[in-house]
């Protein structure tokens, strides 16, 4: 199968922490991945399946810590030209908080979109390869969960070409908006209004696909984290659970029961990314509603 093109692809995931030795233990007995230096900073270290690079992990910068940010996740989308990126997402209403700066392996900023969730875009010196499709230890989902999802939905939409996949009311007036990316067929994942109780600011949540988000979701409480909400199936035979780490970072896993039992294809190279330094504004990890998680579809 082709590569597909790298506008609105999500093509890298950075786990920030204030402990990377404990989180370098905690997520391979869930994920699968193993942990690996990056050669050209030590500091910085890679999660790998197969010897391909999954994401990044990295200590939580000082002037984070100080600023009271907890341990997060960040997404990084596609951009084949990121200062133009940058410059149409500001025109949108999107924030600077990194601005464009070129790394060995690349160019990346980081923004918060206009109702405050934050992602990076990401110009990989070379063409990534692969595809939408995610085999296991790949991130498979991701979730907005933002106070204006309309907005939202415009905003992506303009910015990566995202296209509506599906959607269904999850109560009056709650819509849960599933996304593909312009021309592609494969849902990539979804947005959705947050509750008031939801006290975190607009944030996303990676999904990795694992084997067995049950035994994923047993070993996260045996060694130190918490599960939120599930295991639990939804819509088209999937099954999840949404967790937090020892250190407090949201994450989720994802079982895809038809094929879970088959041979994970051979992955594809993905870019690798050295440390970097963002200013994140305050975010808690938070618990999502069992009911919306209950009826989304794959």
């Amino acid at each position: 199968m082709p590569a597909a093109p790298l506008r609105g692809r999500f093509v890298w995931h950075e786990l920030t922490t204030h402990d990377p030795d404990a989180a370098a233990r905690f997520y391979p007995g869930l994920t699968g991945w193993k942990v690996e230096p990056y050669a050209d900073n030590p500091s910085y270290r890679l999660w790998t399946m197969g010897g391909v690079p999954m994401g990044g992990l990295m200590v939580l910068p000082d002037e984070q810590r100080r600023a009271g940010t907890p341990p997060y996740w960040l997404c990084y989308m596609g951009a084949p030209d990121v200062d133009a990126t940058v410059r149409q997402a500001t025109s949108l209403g999107a924030r600077v908080v990194v601005a464009p700066q070129t790394i060995p392996v690349g160019r990346f900023a980081v923004l918060a979109d206009p109702q405050g969730a934050v992602f990076a875009l990401y110009r990989p010196s070379q063409e990534p390869m692969g595809n939408d499709e995610a085999g296991v230890g790949d991130f498979s989902w991701h979730e907005l969960a933002t106070t204006d999802p309309a907005a939202a939905q415009k905003f992506y939409r303009a910015l990566f070409g995202w296209e509506h996949a599906s959607s269904f009311e999850m109560g009056p007036g709650d819509t849960y908006w599933m996304f593909k990316r312009g021309g592609g067929t494969k849902t990539l994942g979804g947005i959705y209004k947050k509750r008031p109780e939801m006290t975190a600011p607009p944030n996303w949540l990676p999904y990795v696909r694992v084997a067995s988000a049950d035994k994923a979701a047993a070993a996260a409480g045996r060694t130190g984290g918490k599960v939120l909400i599930g295991p639990m199936d939804v819509p088209g035979g999937d099954r999840i659970a949404m967790c937090i780490d020892p250190q407090g970072a949201a994450f989720a896993v994802h079982t895809v029961m038809a094929q879970a039992t088959t041979t994970r294809p051979k992955p594809s190279r993905k870019p690798v990314k050295p440390k970097r330094k963002v200013t994140k504004p305050k975010a808690k990890a938070k618990p999502r509603r069992a009911k919306a998680k209950a009826k989304r579809r794959r």
